[in-house]
């Protein structure tokens, strides 16, 4: 149903420019007038499909994105970022030790429909996602929570998991250590709460469309047709949501467009309200009224598979050569322009600070990344002597949008460029593939990312502890380990011990290029300027139309 509707507004949008819905524009390039005669629909254009609409098996910001918005968890991020009550009736009452959770629940939540949300919704959709048999790869974010690690192992079972209900309203949570973070991982989808009786009627197909799933959010997932394929879907408000009275969008109709030129063509056609631009369509549109530059707490690094002892990619060297060709400033403002910066480490900049002196992470923690190309030659001639090789062929791959595609070239070309003998074959593949071979460990290199689910540096270095599922490479360090170990158990109540923790972990990995970072991303948006409120997090699950409006 959703692949005519949009079939027609590519025709309409690249070929008949008359073809519109009646409204006009209003200079920035956006309608006076949003589609469906009026109605408040807000209509967003999105780079990839949406892999996973299950909140146990979600792995990606544009899944997070969706499940933030059809679902609800005991907080939920304002506009600050900072979490507030949102399925919960007011913040936790947390023991002295910073152990013990006891959480009051809305006695007027309830789902799409028509049930109450009980606290049994959110047991159950705990121990669901940790449970072994689910393959929850965010499992591990549960890692605070007792006996959850233990449970993920198969040592224990999921009924001894941290959480239990106290009545139909209340919760109890019981950590293993103090977990300074804690509250935003209660305003994280991994947490939000399932409903057994809906995941068990429809077993493996459950949540595989959106009718086979209920929602308890400000909006409801609707034509949802599968996985990784479906490029059209909508939010529809809920009338059920305990807060509906504040949620103005009637819808929100969401589009897959892989190319900026084509999004650029339908937001001024007025077929679009919110676009995504990249390189020089997004230089080019800098200075207009409706271009929005958005900061993401994430970083695009390249993984190295390690996994096989004769891995070429477990030497160090080559790992340095190849981060050492790339010239990181001249990607960012010539390839990408879209107000992404340069990479120092890990760790993006602006997102976490020290304790004592509000220090940027990355200042703190300095950098060792550089474009040299001597350096990147010395390397490379040690590399070979080390490996016994004279060249390298590379397979490259990554998500197969406009901007990664461009990304991709420009490595390829400087990395060729500086390394003799290396040969980099660029394979673009669709979101849902590139993360499937990632798992899989179905790569030499490949161009993936992170975002923080929760603003702390812990986010990122947990990711490559040895065993980690998001560990695609498999890259292993014993005094990584020991340290990232040491920030969530010895120093977990001590900020300053735990903040220099952190710290030594970013120079470890970073120091032999266990992952290459390349850049800090942002989103260059053009968003029609009669929208308002459209939340956007730098870190954790990243838009909430929850308070957006379209302005008459």
């Amino acid at each position: 149903m959703g692949k005519k509707r949009f079939g027609i507004m590519m025709v309409c949008g690249l070929v008949l420019a008359g073809c519109s819905t009646g409204g006009s524009t209003d200079g920035s390039g956006a309608t006076t007038q949003t589609s469906g005669g009026g109605s408040n629909v807000f209509r967003v254009v999105v780079t990839q499909e949406m892999p996973s609409a299950d909140l146990s098996l979600a792995t990606d910001t544009i899944s997070f994105s969706a499940l933030n918005n059809v679902y609800e968890g005991l907080y939920r991020l304002d506009a600050d970022s900072k979490p507030h009550a949102a399925g919960a009736s007011e913040m936790a009452e947390v023991s002295e030790d910073g152990l013990v959770y006891k959480i009051k629940l809305r006695e007027d939540a309830k789902w799409s429909n028509g049930d109450p949300v009980t606290a049994a919704d959110y047991v159950y959709g705990w121990q669901r996602t940790v449970t072994p048999e689910t393959g929850s790869e965010y499992a591990y974010l549960y890692a605070p929570v007792t006996n959850a690690e233990q449970i993920t192992a198969g040592e224990k079972d999921p009924s001894e998991l941290g959480i239990k209900a106290v009545n139909d309203h209340e919760l109890e949570i019981t950590l293993t250590q103090p977990t300074p973070y804690f509250d935003y991982l209660l305003a994280f989808p991994s947490f939000f709460p399932q409903k057994q009786s809906v995941v068990e009627e429809h077993g493996k197909d459950y949540a595989s469309n959106s009718d086979n799933a209920i929602y308890n959010g400000p909006f409801t997932l609707t034509d949802f047709d599968g996985p990784g394929t479906d490029t059209e879907w909508s939010y529809t408000k809920n009338d059920q949501y305990w807060d509906t009275d504040t949620v103005q969008l009637d819808k929100i109709n969401v589009s897959v467009v892989k190319e900026s030129s084509t999004s650029l063509n339908l937001f001024q056609d007025g077929q679009a309200d919110d676009v995504i631009l990249t390189g020089e369509l997004a230089q080019q549109m800098a200075n207009d009224p409706a271009f929005v530059s958005q900061k993401e707490a994430r970083t695009s690094y390249l993984e190295y598979n390690q996994r096989d002892e004769n891995s070429p990619y477990r030497n160090a060297d080559l790992r340095q050569a190849i981060s050492y060709a790339i010239d990181r400033e001249a990607l960012v403002t010539q390839i990408l322009g879209d107000g992404s910066v340069a990479s120092t480490g890990l760790i993006p900049a602006e997102m976490t600070f020290s304790p004592t002196g509000n220090k940027d992470f990355t200042e703190d923690a300095g950098s060792v990344i550089a474009f040299d190309t001597a350096k990147a030659k010395e390397h490379w001639e040690k590399a070979k002597q080390d490996l016994g090789i004279d060249s390298l062929n590379i397979e490259f791959i990554a998500s197969d949008d406009d901007a990664t595609k461009k990304v991709l070239e420009y490595i390829k070309g400087a990395v060729e460029e500086t390394l003799d003998g290396v040969t980099m074959n660029l394979t673009p593949v669709p979101f849902a593939v590139r993360l499937d071979r990632s798992t899989a460990g179905d790569f030499d290199i490949v161009l993936g990312g992170w975002g923080a689910d929760y603003a702390d540096a812990s986010s990122f270095t947990d990711l490559f502890v040895t065993g980690n599922s998001y560990n695609r490479g498999h890259w292993s360090n014993a005094d990584y380990d020991k340290v990232v170990k040491a920030s969530s158990t010895t120093n977990a109540n001590d900020p300053e011990k735990r903040w220099q923790d952190l710290i030594k972990a970013e120079q470890t990995i970073m120091a032999e290029q266990g992952v290459t970072p390349v850049y800090q991303k942002a989103e260059a948006h053009l968003r029609n300027t009669k929208v308002k409120g459209v939340v956007a997090h730098a870190a954790g699950a990243t838009y909430d139309y929850k308070w957006a409006s379209i302005e008459e």
